[in-house]
């Protein structure tokens, strides 16, 4: 299976592709979100994420209940839900802007909506694939809006059981879509590596029969890594400048280092799984002279029994296998032999 994103192919037998997350990391400044695309493309990423919405699109501005934020343990402990979102949102009237700037610097540019406005919004700007974050992979119509568009769909599975994603997935596939990634998500911020479970991705693809990926809140990139050798194919960890600057999401968001590495890490990651490989590859084919055999350690006479003394398994590889080493205690050399030469059977008289 494969999936086509503008230029890029995703499948299980390419390279993972690597989206960095903008979120609310620009901090409401435009010329800062065109810094973070210039950062991504530098650091290689393969595509940059928005997110679509407004406060009011995505929740009611009270202040009661639920509609708080009162868990102390929060990045955004003591806000409600409004002024979260009233803070992180991306502009509307930004995306066009951002969506040329991050195509001249080819990178594939695309976005989450998070309501049906936002699709409609999007198809204006020819959003070549759409992500459902994880608190809205219950928003069925909006799942239905995007299958609709006949676009690739990415949908973490974050906060989700084995029958809340088979949901999900039904409904997108029975809106008509066709080309579907499922991420492994964990919807803590930061997640810690100890509760992102990437153990879960065979198992999804093996479930769900489409292609699987990760998307990592945890620090660093070793969550990543790990998955890619699990058989994750997309990847996506929030993206920042400088974690120092502030904002929403910065402090589990790679700076741009952190991006290259992962961006180099996980293609070595994915080189490095190859195949199921026993023989000697043909790159190694040259270092087998300089594996160990059994070499004259002394100079011999014509007649001088081959003991330990005379004898040596050493390196480099051209004299007799080390297998025979006991075997040649007691046997007779054939002529006189200095020592520095690897031994052969012509070298040895035969006593049969």
């Amino acid at each position: 299976m494969k999936i086509k994103i503008n230029d890029f192919i995703i499948s299980d037998e390419t390279k993972p592709f690597v989206i960095a997350e903008m979120s609310g990391n620009h901090n409401q400044s435009i010329e800062r979100a065109f810094e973070i695309i210039d950062s991504a493309a530098a650091a290689g990423a393969h595509a940059v994420k928005l997110q679509t919405y407004t406060a009011d699109t995505i929740t009611l501005n009270q202040n009661k209940g639920l509609f708080n934020i009162s868990d102390k343990n929060s990045l955004w402990n003591g806000k409600n839900l409004y002024q979260l979102y009233k803070e992180a949102y991306t502009p509307w009237e930004w995306h066009k802007e951002l969506f040329d700037y991050a195509k001249k610097k080819n990178l594939i540019i695309f976005s989450s909506p998070f309501d049906e406005s936002a699709v409609d919004f999007l198809e204006t700007l020819d959003c070549p694939v759409y992500k459902i974050a994880s608190f809205e992979n219950n928003h069925y119509p909006l799942l239905k809006k995007v299958a609709a568009t006949g676009k690739p769909v990415i949908m973490s599975t974050g906060i989700s059981n084995l029958s809340d994603i088979y949901k999900s997935v039904n409904v997108l596939k029975s809106a008509g879509c066709k080309e579907l990634v499922l991420l492994k998500c964990t919807s803590t911020y930061p997640a810690s590596p100890e509760n992102t479970n990437v153990r879960t991705i065979p198992v999804l693809k093996e479930i769900f029969n489409c292609i699987i990926g990760l998307s990592d809140h945890t620090m660093g990139i070793g969550a990543s890594i790990a998955a890619i050798s699990l058989g994750a194919r997309v990847i996506e960890k929030h993206f920042t400048l400088r974690r120092a600057d502030g904002g929403v999401d910065s402090a589990f968001s790679l700076e741009p280092d952190e991006l290259k590495s992962l961006v180099v890490e996980s293609e070595r990651a994915f080189l490095s799984l190859g195949k199921i490989q026993f023989d000697i590859t043909e790159a190694e084919k040259k270092s087998i002279n300089f594996k160990r055999s059994i070499y004259v350690s002394a100079d011999i006479k014509k007649g001088d029994v081959f003991s330990e003394q005379n004898i040596k398994i050493v390196r480099p590889g051209d004299g007799l296998h080390p297998e025979f080493f006991e075997k040649l205690i007691g046997k007779k050399a054939s002529s006189d032999i200095s020592a520095g030469t690897p031994l052969n059977w012509d070298l040895i008289i035969n006593d049969k």
